[in-house]
C-alpha cells in the first residue's frame, strides 16, 4: 500500500509591531501585558495580551514610539518603559548594510 504523504508542520505567523514584518512566531519576541505591568515572555506562554518585536534594537526603538502600546491596548508606564529599555540594552545593535549605502 501507499504511504500518505504526510503534511508539512504549521508554523505560526506573527508581525513584529517595530517594522511589521512578518515572521515564524518563534523568531520573535514576545511581550505581555499583564493586570500589574508589562513583562517580557521569553517562553511565549504567558497568559495576556501580547505584542511581538523583533530581537533588534531598531524595531524595539520604533515599537516603543507607540506602536508598542497600541498593540497591547493600554499606555505604557514609566515602569512599564524602564523594563522594556533595560531589556532592549541586552540585545545586539544591527549593523548597517553595506550594499545599501549609495557612495
Amino acid at each position: 500500500m501507499p504511504r500518505k504523504k504526510s503534511k508539512p508542520k504549521h508554523v505560526p505567523q506573527r508581525t513584529c509591531v517595530g517594522c511589521r514584518q512578518v515572521l515564524a512566531k518563534r523568531a520573535l519576541i514576545r511581550v505581555v501585558r499583564l493586570t500589574e505591568a508589562i513583562q517580557v515572555d521569553p517562553t511565549g506562554k504567558l497568559a495576556g495580551r501580547g505584542a511581538y518585536l523583533h530581537d533588534q534594537r531598531s524595531c524595539w526603538e520604533r515599537g516603543m514610539k507607540g506602536a508598542l502600546a497600541q498593540a497591547l491596548r493600554t499606555e505604557l508606564t514609566a515602569q512599564d518603559r524602564e523594563t522594556l529599555l533595560s531589556f532592549m540594552a541586552t540585545l545586539p545593535v544591527e549593523e548597517p548594510d553595506p550594499a545599501s549605502d549609495e557612495t
